[in-house]
């Protein structure tokens, strides 16, 4: 074990999902920034939360379930929450944009 008390073979593992979650984040970030209209700028963002987020979760049900000894699954239930709300959101966003764009 290291100093923080979680196994080495749980934290390097979980540090890769970490970074990794970091960057889809970001791109998604940079494809908001980059892209030009509303309609291509709402894609990159909400993949690039998506995919973040998995990987932030992912992370923590690892280190969670390697400290508590026993698996840990309640970061399922926001990954639930995530998927069922994401594509509504962007639907309500992207109907908004059509209806404010024909009034």
């Amino acid at each position: 074990m290291n100093a923080s008390g979680i196994p080495l073979w749980a934290a390097l593992p979980a540090a890769l999902l970490l970074v990794c979650g970091g960057l889809f984040t970001l791109i998604g970030a940079f494809g908001l920034f980059r892209l030009e209209s509303f309609y291509t700028r709402i894609h990159a963002p909400t993949l690039g939360a998506s995919l973040g987020t998995v990987c932030v979760l992912a992370a923590s049900m690892l280190v969670s379930s390697a400290l508590a000894e026993r698996p840990v699954i309640h970061e399922l239930l926001i990954l639930l929450f995530l998927f069922m709300s994401s594509p509504v959101t962007t639907m309500l966003l992207m109907r908004a944009a059509m209806f404010h764009r024909r009034g």
